[in-house]
């Protein structure tokens, strides 16, 4: 099995100094296919020759500490930041689906103009709502005007996690890109098995000290996991 048959794979970064994030990634460049920077952990700001010499697309994320996240100040701050990384190049933005819609529609209208794609998330570190609540949500998610959906739940029991998986039929048949996997020990098996399931893109750590979300595989055991597969 080839790349082209799977999803993307994603390391996600959370440090407090911008200096830190190419030593951290540089040995997972053969492993990974985009670099999320968790913005809402910086003290440091990104500049665009840095976003350039990592070598892969950069999503950047600000996420509040209203879903899990580090940015507790003023939304127009959180928003603003994410305009700025946009206009250093880079790859991708994510905006989270509970964001106000003023705020939603600007990002997605600056997005345009920088020709950066716009992921809209969802996050439940509760729990998985029913399938018809998830399908809600990922037609609010089609409908936003964002290229790219993310849907991520935490795992109580396995069917959980089937019904997470299970939104790849409605977004496929929809035409619209979605990451959709689970938290959680449960979980972490939806975390491989969406990229071969039509998942858009999965979410991995650079060790496991750096996990930035439960049940987040490592960059290193994701490409074994991978590797098995491919040689089969």
């Amino acid at each position: 099995m080839t790349r082209s048959t799977r999803g993307l794979i994603c390391v996600s970064v959370l440090v407090t100094e911008v200096t830190a994030i190419s030593p951290m990634v540089a040995p997972l460049s053969d492993l990974i296919d985009v670099i999320e920077i968790r913005m809402d952990g910086l003290r440091t700001p990104l500049t665009a020759d840095g976003i350039v010499d990592l070598g892969k697309p950069v999503l950047v994320t600000n996420r509040p500490t209203w879903e899990g996240g580090l940015f507790a100040g003023k939304e127009e701050d959180r928003i603003a930041r994410l305009n700025q990384a946009m206009e250093l190049g880079v790859g991708y933005v994510d905006i989270e689906l509970q964001t106000a819609l003023q705020w939603r529609a600007a990002l997605c209208a600056k997005a345009k103009k920088t020709g950066t794609q716009v992921v809209i998330s969802h996050h439940d570190f509760q729990g998985t709502p029913s399938g018809e609540q998830l399908s809600i949500i990922l037609q609010q998610m089609i409908t936003s005007g964002a290229d790219i959906g993310k849907i991520v739940t935490t795992a109580v029991t396995p069917l959980d996690t089937l019904r997470v998986l299970d939104l790849q039929h409605e977004a496929r048949a929809a035409g619209f890109p979605l990451s959709a996997f689970c938290m959680g020990a449960i979980g972490a098996i939806s975390r491989f098995a969406s990229v071969y399931l039509g998942g858009y893109m999965t979410y991995v750590a650079p060790s496991p000290e750096q996990a930035t979300a439960p049940g987040q595989i490592t960059a290193q055991d994701m490409h074994l996991l991978t590797s098995f597969l491919q040689a089969a």
